[in-house]
């Protein structure tokens, strides 16, 4: 299935039933008046995070979704059914907005969040509601309000504590086929990852972490050039960024340095805020240098970076060094988990609307 990060969709909440006009017509009783019930309530819709769903390929052509109207009142005072409300599923990480002001409505981020899109229209009053002293036999009624119609664009940026970057063959599919159970297509030219990949990293007993892989930057990403920076917001939400380089390219011509202060320039046009998160330099593909002149290399390439952070040399198609690289990413990350708890020992306020 093609991976689809934007679309469009339209809802309609049901309209309210129409009250009802009605007088009260027993045996003895000449004078019963007004007896016309109210209109029942329209259902509203309302959009759901569900695991599972990993694109909005469902959504590619735009549809409408309807909630079901409330019926109309009736005699006796009864007033009518209300219509039921519309759950429609999307996937976690989908941030909504209406299309026509452009306001963000809401970021389900959480398996299980709700989010209303659309109000259902109040019920019409019923006759009876319209009983005054003055007037004891009304012939009003209300008709039942609309319900509301929007057309929403939705977005969807993956949920990963993990991101990878680096240039088209760095080999960041074949780290994350090494340390988890995705399966990215790898082959040795460019461009192979099209769409995001996400892998669960599992590091013991309850430690585990979500790992995502984008396309390929190159210079002049920013500018439209490649894949990679359609996809670059979906390293948003990560917390760390691990930057792969490798450091024995087949091009002799090819500088590792200028290489990978090229991606970091490019997140710096994207967004600052992307570009100020913890990142990591992970020196890739080891195993096609000696030991020692890979250590060496690897030294050499974090010196002329003036890279401050942590750094590892590994190999993805051999393993080695990744247990390190992902033990170090899980400690760093329940440390941060650790640090946002203790800020806010509620865990954060549930800005997608729950419901009930």
């Amino acid at each position: 299935m093609r991976f689809v990060d934007e679309a469009r969709m339209r809802v309609q909440a049901g309209n309210g039933g129409r009250g009802c006009l009605s007088f009260r017509r027993e045996k003895f009783m000449p004078f019963g008046g007004p007896d016309g019930g109210d209109g029942g309530h329209g259902g509203s819709v309302f959009l759901r995070a569900t695991l599972g769903i990993n694109t909005l390929a469902d959504f590619r052509v735009e549809r409408t979704f309807k909630a079901q109207s409330g019926d109309s009142g009736s005699g006796n005072d009864c007033t009518g059914r209300g219509g039921e409300d519309l759950y429609v599923p999307v996937p976690v990480g989908t941030i909504v907005r209406d299309s026509e002001t452009h306001e963000q409505l809401g970021d389900l981020v959480r398996d299980g969040d709700v989010l209303q899109v659309a109000q259902g229209g109040k019920g019409g009053w019923g006759n009876a509601k319209f009983k005054t002293s003055t007037n004891r036999a009304p012939r009003q009624f209300g008709p039942g309000l609309p319900g509301e119609k929007r057309l929403l664009e939705l977005e969807l940026k993956v949920i990963a504590d993990v991101g990878l970057l680096g240039l088209p063959n760095a080999g960041k599919s074949t780290l994350i086929r090494a340390v988890s159970s995705a399966r990215p297509k790898v082959a040795d030219y460019p461009f192979t990852t099209l769409h995001p990949n996400l892998g669960v990293v599992y590091c013991g007993e309850h430690r585990s972490f979500v790992m995502a892989d984008i396309p390929g930057l190159i210079e002049g990403a920013a500018e439209g050039a490649g894949l990679g920076i359609r996809f670059l917001k979906h390293l948003q939400r990560t917390r760390v960024l691990l930057h792969l380089v490798d450091i024995s390219p087949p091009d002799p011509e090819a500088d590792p340095v200028r290489d990978a202060r090229s991606i970091v320039a490019e997140l710096k046009k994207f967004s600052k805020d992307l570009a100020l998160k913890p990142r990591w330099l992970v020196l890739n593909k080891a195993d096609l240098l000696p030991e020692k002149e890979a250590e060496k290399r690897a030294k050499a390439i974090v010196r002329a970076l003036r890279h401050k952070g942590p750094w590892f040399l590994i190999s993805g198609a051999t393993g080695a060094g990744t247990k390190d690289l992902t033990e170090e990413v899980m400690r760093f990350l329940e440390a941060a988990q650790a640090a946002a708890e203790a800020d806010d020992p509620t865990g954060g306020a549930d800005t997608a609307g729950k419901d009930g």
